[in-house]
């Protein structure tokens, strides 16, 4: 039930980073506060297809 998911920064749209997520778990998606390198700052980045 694992599967990989890409993160994108909602600020500038770009996928920064990958991970994976337990869809029987978290069947909505994702949001999470990573670096961004383009901000150069912490945002909010949510999964993408």
């Amino acid at each position: 039930m694992r599967v990989n998911i890409t993160l994108a920064c909602t600020e500038c749209n770009e996928r920064n980073y990958s991970t994976v997520k337990n869809k029987r778990n978290n069947p909505e998606r994702l949001e999470m506060k990573k670096y961004c390198s383009r901000e150069q700052k912490m945002t909010l980045h949510r999964e993408t297809k």
